[in-house]
């Protein structure tokens, strides 16, 4: 995602903006689910001179845009990450908050037939699995 994509979604391309886009693409598998105030953090750590409101005020904008998706796995807390083409969904380790994403053939078969057994046809969904690890037997 580029300086393009946050034209063609209709926002002026300025700085914070673009900051953060690049903060939210180049971002490593465990931590493409960030909060405002991990976005905040890290611009600070980077020298950035982007202030917590406008991280909020971006990212409100980004998620309108259809840029981001809101997830609130904790109450009270929201991370964000960027919309992707594939659909995945999400554990949620309790002890860490570490967020996994992952794809399974057989739960987005399992899904489309409970939907279609009860009458309905499976539009979209959502699953976010929250797990901790084994403890040795």
């Amino acid at each position: 995602m580029d300086n393009h994509e946050l034209r063609k979604a209709g926002l002026k391309v300025t700085l914070p903006r673009v900051r953060i886009l690049q903060l939210l693409t180049t971002a490593e598998e465990d931590e493409r689910h960030m909060s405002a105030e991990d976005i905040y953090k890290a611009l600070m750590e980077a020298g950035e001179d982007v202030g917590l409101a406008t991280v909020y005020r971006v990212l409100a904008q980004f998620e309108q845009a259809g840029i981001v998706v809101r997830h609130n796995f904790e109450p009270g807390s929201a991370v964000f990450e960027v919309v992707d083409e594939g659909h995945h969904d999400h554990m949620v380790c309790l002890d860490t908050g570490a967020v996994i994403e992952f794809v399974d053939p057989k739960i987005e078969q399992r899904q489309k037939i409970v939907a279609e057994e009860h009458g309905y046809e499976l539009v979209e969904h959502s699953l976010v699995l929250y797990v901790r690890p084994k403890k040795d037997q």
